[in-house]
C-alpha cells in the first residue's frame, strides 16, 4: 500500500523513516513546513535518505479536485498542500494502486471519502461522517450554496461560515 502523506501528518510526528510502504508527498509540503523544526527535520531526513518521495500531481487531476471540493463544499478550506495531497491520490488511484493519505485534516478527509479514498489520522479520531456542506450568514441568516465565491454575505457584508446540511456515516 502506498501511504501519501500531509503535512498535519509531519506536524503530529508521524515518521516516514519508520515504516517500510511507498510514501509519497507533494512539493507544497514542503512549503508549509517550517524551515529547521522537527516535522521540516524529519521530511528532510526521509527525502534525502529515499524514503519518501515528492511528486507533483497534473494539474488535470487538480482541476477534478477542485470540482468534487466545490461540489462538497470543502473548496475554500483546503490550502494548495491539500489540493495536491488529493490530487495526487486521485492520480494513484486512477492508474489501480492501494493507498492510504494520511492526515488530520477533516476537509481533506472529507473529500478523500467521498471519492472512495482511504485515510488516516493520527492525532484526530478523524471523521465519523461524510458531510455536505452549506453557507450561511450568522447575522442576516441567507443562505448561499457550497460552491459560493464570495467569503462575505452579499446583503449584510458578514463574514460566511459553513455548516452541514447532508451527513452520512463513513
Amino acid at each position: 500500500m502506498i501511504i501519501i502523506l500531509d503535512t498535519s501528518a509531519f506536524i503530529a510526528g508521524f515518521e516516514p523513516l519508520s515504516i517500510q510502504n511507498t510514501q509519497y508527498t507533494v512539493p507544497a509540503v514542503r512549503n508549509e513546513l517550517i524551515h529547521n523544526t522537527l516535522p521540516w527535520i524529519r521530511f528532510e531526513a526521509a527525502v534525502g535518505n529515499g524514503k519518501l518521495r515528492i511528486k507533483a500531481p497534473i494539474k488535470e487531476v487538480i482541476r477534478r479536485i477542485r470540482a468534487i471540493s466545490k461540489k462538497t463544499g470543502d473548496l475554500r478550506f483546503l490550502s494548495e498542500a491539500d489540493k495536491q495531497v488529493l490530487a495526487l491520490a486521485l492520480e494513484l488511484q486512477d492508474l489501480g494502486q492501494r493507498l492510504q493519505i494520511v492526515t488530520d485534516d477533516y476537509s481533506i478527509q472529507n473529500v478523500a471519502n467521498h471519492m472512495g479514498i482511504k485515510f488516516a489520522s493520527l492525532t484526530t479520531l478523524g471523521i465519523r461522517h461524510r458531510f455536505k456542506w452549506m453557507l450561511y450568514c450568522p447575522a442576516c441568516h441567507r443562505k448561499y450554496p457550497a460552491d459560493y465565491e464570495p467569503k462575505l454575505c452579499r446583503i449584510c457584508e458578514t463574514e460566511l461560515r459553513r455548516k452541514p446540511i447532508k451527513k452520512m456515516t463513513v
